[in-house]
């Protein structure tokens, strides 16, 4: 088993975050190998943003994403970006609200209104939990556990309460509409 991950989007997103805690939880609570690799522009906010995460059950030769099995992606100007990243027969995975496909795109999609649910949780900082947690059950990869306790590393504990219901309400939706 060996698959790559790729998560898109602008600065302040959470991207990097996205790609940390998903490596975390591969490596040390689902017992796999893997790799986690960032790179983003100079705009503290707002630049372009992306994180990869490569899990397997064998040594990783190759640091990076060179065809994405699934490709996360927080903005359109992602989608523009590291479409071509993407494996013909991969998924794309995206906020509804925030990236326009254009006409023609004939993947297979999944989205969910991550920002939109984070608001309504009264905190829009964690769009990039919520979509994790969408993640987590469409795919299958990470065990939920093992996603949750990777996230409880990450964030402060003030905030492990709207962060664990913003991965539910992720896992949720995917529940209810796939």
């Amino acid at each position: 088993m060996k698959v790559e991950i790729k998560f898109g989007g602008l600065g302040g997103q959470g991207i990097i975050t996205m790609g940390f805690i998903l490596a975390n939880a591969a490596a040390l609570y689902d017992g796999k190998e893997c790799v986690f690799t960032q790179d983003y522009s100079a705009e503290a906010r707002g630049g372009a943003s992306t994180s990869e995460v490569i899990i397997s059950d064998e040594d990783i030769d190759y640091p990076h994403v060179e065809k994405a099995d699934y490709l996360v992606l927080m903005s359109t100007s992602a989608y523009r970006d590291y479409i071509h990243k993407l494996k013909d027969d991969g998924i794309l995975i995206i906020d509804e609200d925030l990236v326009r496909l254009p006409e023609g795109e004939n993947r297979k999609v999944y989205a969910i209104p991550a920002t939109k649910i984070a608001e309504k949780l009264g905190n829009p900082i964690v769009a990039n939990i919520v979509m994790l947690g969408f993640f987590t059950e469409v795919t299958g990869i990470i065990s939920p556990d093992a996603m949750m306790q990777a996230i409880k590393d990450r964030v402060p504990k003030r905030f492990w309460e709207i962060n664990e219901r913003a991965f539910q309400e992720g896992m949720k939706h995917a529940e209810k509409n796939l």
